[in-house]
């Protein structure tokens, strides 16, 4: 089986996911070449598992004008079985070559369709995608695929790292520092929780404006900006609660990652998370914006070590039995094998 992936994401969830696939596709003997950005710092996680090319993919770039012609010239030379796009921007590149099974990969919904034009079949991460995709009138094929994350525990962190004393309660987010991720709700409701630290694991456009916020409301003092981390898992076991305060969350990756280290998770009423998650069963719940609810939330966690422990056991339940990395590369290497 051979594989052509084209990437041109940055840093986030969808990328972790990338990560986590071309792995377990190598150590299933897939052959992999993946089209990425240069300078990534996840390339290291993928060198042994597929070759890499890198372009730039910019808009009025050289790349971009001799990146379709490259991708077509490189499908006929290496006779792919599948060639696949992650995400609309990068199945604009798709060339009609009709040896292989042509597949897009979305971890969002998308507002038209003619980024598919030479798609075979659309993978969908979460149903309601999927919904979206047919809406827009898709009638070539469609599938639900979910994302898997790395359920190893590991070691937490030494608090003292990101100098936080060790008998606090500590709550995690992480993500890319943008308006929809909801981080200036969470830490709105930081500010009603006296005593508690916030870890903030990312960056982005909005990091001065979230640091503005935590100084106007004075809580500077209890907000760590702890940047991207290669490995996240020794962070969420050292924390006590993890939150997602999104507007907008196809799926909820990060939450996946949070209940692989038996950390209990709050989250926004967001489109990813209430598909599969069940309020006061495996995550509490609350509505998108509302920092009152988050912090009501994260004080029950904390207040209650019962309720805590079965909200992270019950999580895990659901990371094993739904997005288990056996079944979800199942599910892809029977996509690839349909077109033989």
């Amino acid at each position: 089986m051979k594989v052509i992936h084209f990437h041109f994401g940055k840093d986030g969830g969808a990328e972790r996911f990338f990560v986590h696939l071309a792995n377990a596709l190598a150590e299933r003997g897939v052959e992999q070449t993946s089209i990425i950005r240069p300078g990534r710092a996840w390339r290291r996680e993928i060198e042994g598992a597929t070759k890499i090319k890198e372009s730039h993919f910019r808009n009025l770039s050289l790349d971009r004008l001799l990146l379709p012609l490259k991708v077509k010239h490189m499908a006929r030379r290496e006779k792919p079985d599948v060639l696949m796009a992650w995400a609309p921007r990068a199945s604009e590149l798709m060339p009609d070559y009709k040896e292989a099974l042509k597949i897009s990969r979305l971890g969002d919904y998308p507002t038209r369709l003619s980024y598919f034009k030479n798609t075979d079949c659309i993978v969908c991460n979460t149903p309601g995608i999927a919904e979206r995709v047919l809406s827009l009138g898709w009638k070539r094929q469609v599938k639900v695929i979910s994302n898997f994350t790395d359920a190893e525990r590991v070691e937490p962190v030494d608090r003292a790292m990101l100098d936080t004393p060790a008998d606090v309660p500590v709550v995690i987010s992480m993500g890319r520092f943008v308006e929809r991720k909801g981080f200036h709700t969470l830490i709105e409701a930081m500010a009603k929780l006296p005593g508690a630290y916030l870890w903030l694991l990312g960056d982005g456009e909005e990091r001065d404006s979230l640091q503005k916020l935590a100084a106007d409301l004075g809580i500077s003092n209890r907000v760590r900006f702890a940047g991207w981390q290669k490995d996240a898992r020794p962070f969420l076991a050292a924390a006590d609660v993890f939150v997602m305060a999104s507007s907008h969350e196809p799926l909820g990756n990060v939450i996946l990652e949070a209940w692989a280290q038996g950390t209990p998770v709050v989250s926004s009423c967001s489109e990813g998370p209430e598909w599969f998650m069940r309020d006061g069963e495996n995550g509490l719940m609350v509505d998108i914006g509302d920092a009152d609810g988050f912090a009501h939330a994260v004080e029950r966690i904390v207040n209650a070590p019962e309720l805590a422990k079965q909200l992270a056991e019950r999580g895990y339940q659901t990371l094993v039995s739904q997005f288990s990395k056996e079944a979800i590369t199942d599910a892809y290497l029977k996509l690839f094998a349909s077109r033989r």
